[in-house]
């Protein structure tokens, strides 16, 4: 089952990036307003198949903290999008994708990478 930790100040980008040089971390950026958006957020949830040790999902509602959405996108070299996952190891994006791009085989895909 998926648990989300939302993303809710600036602080905890630098937290997420440490937290990745052990354990591999997604930020989901998500538009409340956008049906897209809802549609590859209930795609990543029905289908999650990572133990908390292998991916901690990270949530954004962009809407609240379009700010934290900008700096992320500056911290991590990737174009801002919405929907957007970016996921992360060692500090650095491994994955960008955005809208109905962001799927559980891409993200288990680039976890086999690592291996």
């Amino acid at each position: 089952m998926m648990k989300w930790t939302e993303i809710s100040s600036m602080d905890q980008l630098d937290t997420i990036a440490d937290r990745s040089k052990s354990t591999v971390c997604m930020i989901f950026k998500h538009s409340t307003r956008c049906s897209i958006s809802s549609v590859a957020k209930n795609r990543l949830e029905s289908k999650w198949k990572f133990e908390p040790d292998e991916v901690e999902p990270y949530f954004l509602d962009l809407l609240r903290h379009r700010d934290i959405s900008d700096a992320i996108a500056a911290k991590f070299h990737v174009h801002h999008e919405s929907p957007q996952i970016i996921l992360l190891s060692a500090g650095d994006c491994i994955l960008d994708a955005s809208h109905l791009d962001i799927t559980v085989d891409e993200i288990a895909e680039q976890l086999g990478q690592l291996s």
